[in-house]
């Protein structure tokens, strides 16, 4: 463990921080003089006795509708409706990156109140247009101030029983098992069909998904991100040994990610959050929930399929028509997340245009490392320790939890999309450390209750008052459901060795989240797309798996012995393909009815002969490219065996 990662894992031993950190500091000090400067320039036109346009257009810079106060009568009340439409365009800017909407409804607000004005101004304005400014401003700091008071009592709380809380994580813990020791059950099958039904229809096909935005949660993207990862998770823990309709899968969801439909958000938001009308290169500046998620996406495939195909140049190129195309790669990609963390003096860098997601830098950070793990490169471990102290200086509040977002042009966070349960898996990849004191502190916050449920199994009920409004939405269509909240308890019970908790998430999923199976596909009904491949993730980890799926992979011999090349999907399932170098273990079952099969195989040895044990015996012969096919009876389980003969 690092001098930095000790730190941090220890924090809740410390007196609590004060103030912001550093580069925080620097931007709030930055905002009241640019406010002091607009603020006397609004002024001068008063002080000075100029035309009531004037006046009141400074009136407006002031506060967005604020000069509205120098129309008098009726017409103040357009003060409260801007102030309302300005909270909109924030919302906006925070959604899409685009900074063009707060500026637009403040100045726009100030030209028509000084466009507009009448031949006087009411007298009153003189006064109430400060005393605006002020009580807004006000409120504000009040409000944060309350909050800091009541994050320095919970950060007290916290320090009361963080050190047990820690050891309990240890205690719980169930050891990792041996990689290639798993099999897919049948329900872990229906599951995963959700996500080959989706990656398996041709490349730019959308069948399935849920297609609201291409800005926030619901986008496209971060589906097929994570029906990527499920597939990457199974591949590694339980058939890496398989190739077949599994590699298409994934390489279809990454074709399908360079599609315009995808990623064009980026055009938009480069001009509206940039300024920038040229230049749309995805992974050039900022945009780390494209680079970031993409990267670790990749190379998980990579890593668990031994393909190499991605680290080719122009592997990666995004085209947006017949005149404009962005070549990339996997080195490019892991570059340009580097490149970025370099830049920036946060270290963490921006999602959309201005805003910082410390939980986006984790998958930015997480794709870094499973590049070196598929490259033999050192990159993470360099830039983990600025990355670290940053993080800690720059995204800690007072309570001692890393907040949700924060404008990288004013400093100002916001605390929405944070929560220590649901960053903590994430962080394991490059921070055991971090990640355990995460989960460690959010799964005593969340005050978990697994109880009995009418018969007689574990389930889990999650507090309402221990959950935010959020945690009781589906980010995923912005609709209410509880399938992200089970499913990011269940993943962190999986992937830190909990699994009484997680079997009781997954359980409180079943009932509560409208889970049906057509068709032989497991999956949530009234839940999101995003939402329905966290479960499958959730059903698919074990101990460590989802740091083990980027930065372990398989072990060597499964991915240089025999591998299963050839299977018909959904007719064969497999469930487990697992070679120690020499033999091939499979454990298959039946998609549809049960009936004769032909399996294809490749990386044999050329010529040499096999014995097939576990069905009807026989053998088989390989070819002079190492490669042979096989007719078996498929009913049930079937597992089969490929022995090179003596």
């Amino acid at each position: 463990m690092s001098a930095v990662e000790h730190e941090i894992l220890g924090r809740f031993a410390q007196a609590p921080a004060a103030g912001a950190g550093p580069v925080t500091a620097a931007r709030r000090r930055r905002n009241a003089l640019v406010y002091a400067g607009v603020a006397m320039l609004a002024l001068a036109p008063t002080l000075f006795g100029a035309a009531p346009g004037w006046q009141a257009a400074g009136f407006g810079l002031l506060l967005p509708g604020a000069g509205f106060l120098a129309w008098g009568g009726a017409w103040v009340l357009l003060l409260p409706f801007t102030l309302v439409l300005f909270w909109l365009a924030c919302v906006a800017w925070f959604w899409a990156g685009n900074i063009v909407a707060p500026l637009g409804v403040w100045l726009g607000a100030a030209a028509v109140a000084g466009a507009w004005a009448g031949p006087t101004v009411w007298a009153p304005a003189v006064w109430l247009a400060p005393a605006a400014a002020v009580a807004v401003g006000g409120a504000l700091y009040l409000r944060g101030a309350r909050q800091r008071a009541a994050d320095r009592e919970r950060y007290a709380a916290r320090q009361a029983f963080y050190a047990e809380s820690r050891a309990e994580v240890e205690q719980r813990v169930t050891p990792e098992l041996a990689r290639g020791a798993r099999e897919l059950s049948p329900e872990q099958l229906g599951a995963l069909r959700y996500v080959f039904e989706r990656a398996l229809q041709p490349v730019g096909e959308y069948a399935g998904y849920t297609i609201i935005d291409q800005f926030q949660p619901a986008a496209l993207r971060y589906q097929i991100n994570h029906l990527g990862y499920a597939l990457a998770i199974s591949q590694t823990h339980y058939t890496p040994s398989f190739s077949g309709y599994l590699d298409q899968a994934q390489r279809n969801l990454i074709e399908t990610y360079l599609d315009p439909k995808v990623w064009s958000y980026w055009v938009l938001e480069s001009m509206w959050g940039h300024f920038n009308f040229s230049n749309f290169d995805p992974a050039r500046k900022d945009n780390v929930m494209l680079t970031g998620y993409l990267g670790l996406q990749v190379n998980g495939y990579m890593l668990a399929s031994g393909d190499r195909r991605y680290g080719e140049p122009g592997s990666l190129t995004f085209r947006l028509n017949e005149h404009t195309a962005y070549r990339h790669d996997a080195h490019t990609i892991a570059g340009s997340v580097l490149a970025n963390f370099e830049r920036s003096d946060f270290c963490l860098f921006p999602c959309e245009p201005n805003w910082i997601y410390p939980v986006c830098n984790m998958y930015g950070l997480g794709s870094v490392a499973a590049h070196d793990a598929v490259f033999g490169r050192h990159d993470a471990a360099r830039v983990l320790p600025r990355w670290m102290a940053q993080l800690e200086r720059e995204f800690v509040d007072e309570k001692g939890s890393i907040v949700g977002l924060r404008s990288y042009l004013t400093g100002h966070a916001l605390g929405i999309f944070n929560g220590e349960a649901g960053f903590a898996f994430f962080a394991n990849v490059f921070s055991p450390a971090l990640a355990r004191r995460l989960w460690a502190v959010g799964r005593r916050e969340l005050g978990f209750c697994v109880a009995p449920d009418a018969e007689g199994r574990p389930r889990l009920t999650i507090p309402r008052e221990a959950m935010s409004f959020l945690d009781t939405i589906d980010v995923g269509h912005y609709k209410p459901g509880m399938l992200f909240a089970y499913a990011a308890v269940a993943i962190c019970g999986r992937e830190f060795g909990d699994h009484e908790l997680a079997d009781a998430a997954i359980r409180s999923m079943d009932q509560d989240c409208g889970r049906v199976e057509e068709d032989g596909v497991i999956y949530y009904k009234t839940a999101s797309g995003m939402a329905n491949a966290w479960a499958v993730e959730a059903k698919l980890l074990g101990t460590g798996g989802f740091r083990n799926t980027f930065v372990k992979g398989p072990a060597a011999t499964a991915l240089r012995g025999p591998r299963l090349a050839e299977a018909t999907y959904p007719e064969v399932l497999v469930a487990r393909a697992v070679s120690d170098g020499e033999d091939l273990e499979l454990v298959l079952y039946p998609g549809r009815a049960s009936g004769t099969q032909t399996l294809g195989f490749d990386r044999l040895q050329p010529g040499r002969r096999y014995r097939v044990e576990g069905i009807a015996e026989g053998d088989l012969a390989a070819d002079a490219q190492g490669r042979a096919h096989l007719d078996i009876a498929l009913e049930g389980r079937t597992a089969l065996r490929l022995v090179p003969a003596a």
